[in-house]
């Protein structure tokens, strides 16, 4: 199976799971329509201009109401579908055409008394369908930490295509080209490595910032540093990491020094994090260690999970508790910011938490 190949039977793995939870909650039916959740538990990546949903019912049968076109693999026991488009015109409408050839195939078939959905995007157009409502979203976001293997594929396959970015990045950055001109490089040189369209791209392409979009004509200029904070996403996984380079390739020594005590933070995690690990524990030693830095302050998040959204738990924040657990896969991001440092730097790598430690996947060039 190739790295693009969508695994149906790890689809019914993750369908099963849900069976299990459906069962202990009393659960008669599931409905999902968010895109991610619907590629989680039957395979497909919908574009965003498509509205899928699928149900799955106590008994284990899946049925996915779908667009006519595209038609991709599916780990779905009936499949119907909808005119997405008409005469080649998007309809604004899908959600009631996807709503509707969706109700009409279950019904008579279940007469559920509770019906798990999410409740952040649940409409108004399944009113018709009677039974007390449940929101199914924190048990789905749960599942969604555990990575499988065929999921661990794709994202190891997207933060590889960083790694070619940051190499190409290296080599064109210098005093004068522009923001923009790197970001449309290093869009290719995914697309490239990919050897397909992304499904989404981020996150940070300014010079002599903290972060934000590319500029369009403004240079790079002499002694700053550059940060490039690359999210692409691959087949709906998304990569995120994040290297600092000098733009004129001779970092300063006040750069240099807060590089040090940067990397001082992955030495910390690397051997630290183990699975039962508080994330927000970790986020106080780390701020702790970058408290130490002479120049530069520390003044945002740790880390976070990835997957089919680019921030999903773990949470590395002091704004919430969460606990390593094997199969998180997260990004590790400490940065010293200050006019001095031009404007400053943050480093990112990701990792997956196994039974005994932490696994980068981001082994490629850290140093300025």
């Amino acid at each position: 199976m190739s790295v693009g190949d969508t695994d149906l039977n790890a689809c019914r793995t993750r369908q099963r799971r849900l069976l299990d939870e459906m069962q202990k909650q009393k659960l008669d039916l599931v409905i999902v329509t968010q895109i991610e959740h619907v590629q989680y538990l039957v395979g497909p990546r919908f574009g965003p201009v498509f509205s899928p949903a699928a149900a799955v019912r106590a008994d284990g049968h899946l049925t996915l109401s779908q667009p006519k076109k595209p038609e991709l693999p599916a780990a779905a026991d009936e499949i119907v579908t909808y005119d997405a488009q008409l005469h080649s015109t998007l309809r604004n409408d899908q959600r009631h055409a996807s709503t509707e050839v969706l109700l009409k195939a279950i019904q008579g078939k279940v007469n559920p008394q509770r019906i798990g959905v999410e409740f952040s995007s649940f409409g108004a157009h399944f009113a018709p369908l009677a039974g007390e409502r449940v929101d199914i979203e924190p048990t789905l976001y749960r599942f969604r930490r555990k990575k499988d293997p065929d999921e661990l594929v794709r994202l190891k396959f997207a933060i590889a295509g960083t790694g070619k970015m940051y190499e190409a990045a290296r080599q064109i950055i210098r005093p004068g080209i522009t923001e923009i001109e790197v970001f449309n490089h290093l869009q290719g040189v995914a697309v490239a490595a990919y050897g397909e369209m992304l499904t989404g791209t981020g996150n940070d392409y300014q010079c002599g910032s903290r972060g934000g979009p590319p500029r369009n004509n403004r240079p790079a200029e002499d002694g700053e540093l550059y940060i490039l904070d690359l999210g692409p996403a691959y087949r709906g996984y998304f990569a995120d990491n994040s290297r600092a380079i000098a733009v004129n390739g001779k970092p300063s020594d006040e750069q240099q020094t807060a590089w040090t005590h940067i990397m001082k933070v992955f030495a910390h995690v690397e051997k630290s994090v183990k699975p039962g690990k508080s994330c927000k524990e970790l986020f106080d030693e780390a701020q702790a260690i970058l408290d130490q830095a002479p120049l530069g302050v520390f003044n945002h998040h740790l880390g976070h999970g990835i997957g089919l959204f680019p921030h999903e738990a773990p949470h590395l924040n002091p704004n919430w508790n969460d606990i390593f657990e094997v199969g998180d896969v997260f990004t590790c991001e400490p940065g010293l910011y200050a006019p001095e440092l031009r404007a400053g730097m943050r480093l990112e790598n990701d990792y997956l938490v196994t039974e005994t430690g932490v696994e980068c996947l981001s082994k490629f060039p850290m140093e300025l």
